[in-house]
């Protein structure tokens, strides 16, 4: 078991030494635990081409199933700890940029009914949630938008409202009445390409025959708010990132005709993976939040 979790961080890295340090191990040791393990195969499990580490046919048979196995066992492992009346374990949940800003209070409250948990929380953007959805890197993920063309599970459990903003120094604070078409001429903060807000404003636009261009691109949603609150234009955020900034009164909502969206927050998994008893658990104690 311990040669198939060296087998798998090196797929996930590609790279032999950030395996090697994320299981504590010297690059020699992880090499030899390699060797081993293509010795009990009968068959090399990669190649290197062009210095880059590539899994053979052998190599990605493997890993899913190694994966498959892992994956098994924790679950046997939480289900043990069940029946002895104890929620205990990892959690461990991949979620977008947005989210971070009430993710870690329903983290909190749930730690307080189930303090055996260990939880860990990766802030990422939506191409790193399609990537760790399709290599099953983690065991939830929380995002405003289902990728169509992965399997997956995605459960509802709570509104994203999303706000048109701008600083309270901005001329258009003084509008009551914005159409799509003033805001389309304004200088737009977006975040980056695929990410769900621009999707839903830009079929939003779409639906007027407008197209938004971009001012400046920012990945992250603290870095759009940094910008909006320095009156370098305006943007489109959920309610849910804006509680402080809307008490200081550090942004403002602005009142234009087709805002506020309102979209969702789903709990996604893969459509064949087996959730951990701790994982169902979270997702029961998420869905009581459901205001859908």
């Amino acid at each position: 078991m311990r040669q198939l979790k060296l087998f798998d961080a090196i797929a996930r890295h590609n790279n032999f030494s950030l395996a090697a340090s994320e299981v504590n191990l010297s690059q020699p040791a992880v090499s030899l635990q390699i060797k081993k393990l293509e010795e009990t195969v009968g068959l090399p499990l990669y190649e290197k081409l062009n210095k880059q580490i590539h899994l053979t046919a052998a190599g990605k048979i493997l890993l899913e199933t190694s994966r498959s196995v892992q994956s098994r066992l924790e679950q046997m492992h939480a289900e043990i700890d069940y029946l002895k009346g104890d929620i205990r374990g990892p959690l461990n949940i991949a979620v977008v940029t947005s989210a971070k800003y009430f993710l870690p209070h329903f983290l909190s409250e749930f730690l307080q009914l189930y303090p055996n948990v260990t939880p860990s929380m990766a802030v990422v953007n939506r191409e790193t949630i399609l990537k760790s959805l399709a290599e099953n890197t983690y065991n939830l993920y929380i995002a405003g938008r289902v990728a169509k063309r992965l399997r997956v599970q995605a459960h509802p459990f709570l509104e994203n409202i999303l706000e048109v903003v701008a600083s309270p120094h901005h001329p258009l604070c003084a509008k009551s009445d914005i159409t799509l078409a003033d805001l389309v001429n304004e200088r737009f903060l977006v975040r980056e390409k695929g990410s769900g807000t621009r999707k839903a404003i830009d079929r939003l636009f779409a639906g007027e025959n407008l197209v938004i261009r971009p001012y400046m691109e920012l990945g992250d949603t603290g870095a759009i708010k940094n910008a909006v609150m320095a009156n370098l234009g305006i943007s489109v955020l959920s309610r849910h990132s804006l509680h402080e900034e809307l008490q200081t009164g550090s942004i403002k909502i602005l009142k234009a005709r087709g805002f506020p969206l309102h979209r969702h927050w789903y709990a996604i998994y893969p459509s064949e993976k087996s959730l951990s008893i701790v994982t169902k658990t979270f997702l029961e104690f998420l869905m009581t939040k459901n205001t859908v």
